[in-house]
């Protein structure tokens, strides 16, 4: 007999069939004669029942003194049960351990640092279970949605020389006999293969050293970049909506299960299938802050409580643009009608999220990025080969970077981004 997922087994076709599953013990109790055992796989959980008076002394001792997360296989027929776990259950005739597992150390109720130290193990819940099933979606689609619309798939490196934010978040490495650092962004290296490709796009992991121990900050996460000749700041953003659109669509579609196990509100993500979403400026979002009672000045950075604050006025994602030059990085090229200002833009999810992509046009004018290279301390000999991109055949050309992690921790609806990813690093944690 052919094993059967949890899964293919949960519909009324296959009542009163003979099948074999296998997987995990989820849950165990007995009661009056009989061993109830919750099995999960990858695809479920179905209750199974082990009846003293129809199996054999043998496999009836042996489901007994089964622990949580006992590997086995069960034999046995499909019952309808409606007070049973999905509606079916497994009245089963045979039993076979594969791994014995004794004393599981995570019971329920334990603390999230306790959880975290045992991270190896509570992976296995439903809840982690099914935010992987979303984020498989959220990668699937964002490679789907790209494809389709004439984007090329590049590899740049993780190690690099150079910084590309910031050296404060810089995470060095030594590099044989010298000083490299772990990637922040693979935007540089996508700026130089556009003038070969066009329109490129990579998905890698970024490091960046973060101080903050938020529930949206981590030092490693997994970074979706665009870049493409020929774009300004509104074609960039165009795209940036179309994307996230598409993959919210896609999540909807495949993950409704998942989704309603996590007991997300899905009304506002599908509000978010349709584009084009609202755009404010800064200056806007400063006014609307400073309307709400926050104390903030022109100029200042926007950080997670005002982006929470403005994300109360919109019920789908939307654009802030236009930010201050000096809160921003050196590469944004700056509002030929108001210098002060840089043609980047933010797309923060709605719900209190926040920020998921943040993205600009970039300076194609040699000139003024050496200049705004000195501004920000850096040496520009470390930029060579990115000046270098502005002396032979520069064009104009706009970007942006999509954090993984956010936007499935919107899209679950997770009050954390520690439970977007398999094993979070941040700030005072690296195990596993």
């Amino acid at each position: 007999m052919v094993f059967m997922s949890i899964a293919q087994v949960m519909n009324d076709d296959m009542i009163g069939e003979e099948v074999e599953l296998r997987g995990w013990v989820y849950r165990h109790r007995v009661i009056g004669g009989k061993v109830f055992v919750v099995l999960r796989d990858s695809t479920g959980i179905i209750q199974c029942v082990i009846d003293s008076s129809k199996v054999s002394p043998q496999v009836y001792d042996t489901a007994v003194n089964l622990g949580i997360e006992s590997s086995i296989a069960v034999k046995g027929i499909v019952r309808k049960e409606p007070r049973a776990p999905g509606g079916y259950e497994l009245h089963v005739k045979d039993l076979r351990v594969y791994g014995i597992s004794r004393d599981f150390p995570i019971k329920g109720g334990e603390g999230i640092e306790y959880l975290l130290d045992n991270r190896h193990l509570w992976i296995r819940s439903r809840k982690l279970t099914n935010v992987m099933k979303i984020k498989h979606t959220v990668l699937k689609a964002g490679r789907e949605w790209l494809l389709e619309n004439g984007w090329w798939e590049v590899t740049p490196p993780i190690l690099t020389a150079s910084a590309c934010e910031g050296g404060a978040t810089l995470f060095e490495v030594k590099y044989f006999d010298k000083k490299a650092y772990l990637s922040q962004s693979a935007q540089l290296y996508l700026e130089v293969l556009i003038y070969s490709l066009e329109k490129v796009w990579s998905l890698t992991p970024s490091f960046r050293a973060e101080q903050s121990r938020t529930r949206r900050h981590l030092a490693e996460y997994w970074h979706l970049e665009l870049e493409a000749a020929w774009y300004n700041m509104y074609d960039i953003m165009n795209v940036a909506e179309e994307l996230t659109a598409y993959i919210i669509k896609r999540v909807l579609e495949e993950n409704e299960r998942e989704l309603k196990l996590l007991n997300r509100d899905t009304s506002i993500l599908e509000k978010s299938t349709k584009t084009p979403y609202p755009r404010i400026t800064y200056d806007e979002a400063i006014d609307r802050l400073k309307k709400k009672g926050l104390a903030i000045s022109w100029g200042e950075d926007l950080g997670a409580d005002e982006e929470r604050v403005l994300t109360q006025d919109f019920e789908t994602p939307f654009f802030i643009t236009h930010f201050p030059k000096e809160i921003k990085s050196f590469y944004m090229k700056t509002d030929p009608k108001r210098p002060e200002v840089v043609l980047g833009f933010d797309l923060l999810a709605p719900e209190g999220y926040g920020e998921i992509i943040g993205g600009s046009e970039r300076e194609d004018n040699y000139d003024k990025l050496y200049q705004r290279i000195l501004d920000e301390g850096y040496d520009p000999s470390d930029y060579k080969w990115y000046l270098d991109l502005r002396k032979y055949g520069s064009v104009p050309h706009s970007g942006f970077g999509l954090g993984i992690e956010r936007l499935v921790m919107w899209i679950a609806g997770l009050d954390h981004i520690r439970d977007a990813i398999p094993f979070p690093r941040y700030r005072g944690r690296i195990y596993p």
